[in-house]
């Protein structure tokens, strides 16, 4: 099994510790990224990604390499420490750049097969929203199965977390890659993904943007063909 990790900040810290632990679990080959080091451009709202093709970003190149990994990962880490209750402006910056993947515009099928798992951690609290800034991407990439792990750590160093604290993040992360492995290989979006992509089959038949109609129907999405179904 295939994971590739996205670090929303550059140094090892908590976030990042509890991200590898669930990986070693998880077992197979692991990719790690660290943001900003590895990738720092903010969006530049030229929206000719989505008016024309990924491929005219100016930042496309430098992301190159990241997509490439997300595209071959059977798993999606996103990890990120709460900063004022959000992810790092590193990790939104990083997925502002894949607002074309999104289902209302042109999706890749591979995602529909993939499990993601947004990781977070705080001294105190804002684990739910830092989760859910980056779930919000995993889902409407189409991400088969999202699972969400926050943590208060009470402790701004690795080595000053107390016991019982590790004690439940080694308990949850054997639990979620438990679950990773027994869906391996046969995961499917729920009905909520299937829903919205019904929503956005409709909207594509008659769209507003060129680029987005022409990828929908080239997919045959808008006929009766899905993503997480073999034609």
């Amino acid at each position: 099994m295939k994971t590739v990790i996205i670090h929303g900040q550059s140094h090892i810290g908590s976030t990042c510790h509890v991200a590898r632990i669930l990986a070693d679990k998880i077992s197979g080959e692991t990719t790690e990224f660290f943001l900003p080091k590895d990738f720092g451009e903010f969006c530049c709202g030229c929206v000719r990604c989505f008016t024309e093709s990924e491929t005219k970003c100016p930042h496309y190149d430098k992301l190159a390499e990241i997509t490439q990994a997300i595209d071959e990962a059977d798993v999606i880490i996103l990890a990120s420490p709460v900063y004022v209750y959000h992810a790092t402006g590193a990790m939104k910056a990083f997925l502002d750049h894949y607002g074309y993947r999104w289902m209302v515009h042109r999706p890749d099928e591979r995602m529909f097969h993939k499990q993601g798992v947004c990781i977070s951690t705080a001294a105190g609290g804002g684990m739910k929203s830092t989760n859910r800034d980056m779930s919000d991407s995993l889902f409407f990439w189409g991400v088969a199965k999202i699972y969400k792990f926050g943590i208060g750590v009470a402790a701004i160093d690795w080595s000053k977390v107390p016991e019982r604290k590790k004690q439940r993040i080694k308990k949850e992360t054997d639990s979620i890659a438990k679950r990773i492995r027994q869906r391996q290989g046969s995961v499917k979006p729920g009905l909520k993904t299937r829903g919205f992509f019904w929503i956005m089959h409709l909207m594509q038949k008659n769209g507003w943007n060129e680029a987005d109609m022409r990828y929908w129907k080239e997919k045959g999405w808008t006929g009766k063909a899905r993503p997480w179904k073999k034609r």
